[in-house]
């Protein structure tokens, strides 16, 4: 049995003839070692696991430590690579406008220039027209002219006489 502080102190040893029992004495103080080696062993003990936590806990707080940074630094990563997607999207839809625009423009510019070659071509075809229409005209009219019965007259007239 483990001896108590009030064990100790409320200990009364016998008197003898000389004063305390020296053997009751002894063996209590035997008792008090045997007690007192076995709380310092006990003392010894637990600092050493105090001490084997302790490092536990300073490795489980640097792991957080470091989690807690790694944590850190992938937010601030995640917030740059976001702020780049923006900007980079930011970028291509400029530049997707100008190409909008440039081929827009382009095809304005490619549209009036056809509309001004078609207006051309339909120019030079009335002209055409109106110079055909003349040309089929006057050949009609030559056609139609009285000259020519005239000619057809002495044509066959001219073949009378060389056939008589």
């Amino acid at each position: 049995m483990v001896l108590t502080p009030l064990d100790i102190h409320n200990k009364e040893f016998s008197k003898g003839f000389m004063g305390f029992n020296e053997d009751d004495v002894n063996e209590f103080l035997d008792q008090i070692i045997k007690d007192y080696e076995m709380t310092i062993r006990e003392k010894n003990e637990l600092q050493e696991r105090v001490a084997e936590l302790e490092d536990k806990v300073a490795h489980f707080k640097s792991i957080e430590e470091t989690l807690n940074q790694s944590i850190v630094i992938a937010q601030e990563t995640a917030e740059e690579l976001k702020d780049n997607a923006r900007k980079e999207s930011k970028l291509i839809i400029k530049e997707a406008e100008k190409n909008a625009d440039r081929i827009l423009n382009e095809a304005l510019s490619e549209s009036r220039q056809i509309a001004m070659e078609t207006n051309e071509l339909k120019k030079h075809a009335k002209v055409f027209r109106t110079r055909l229409k003349m040309l089929i005209e006057a050949q009609l009219e030559m056609v139609n002219n009285d000259d020519w019965e005239e000619f057809l007259k002495l044509a066959e007239e001219d073949t009378e006489i060389s056939v008589k």
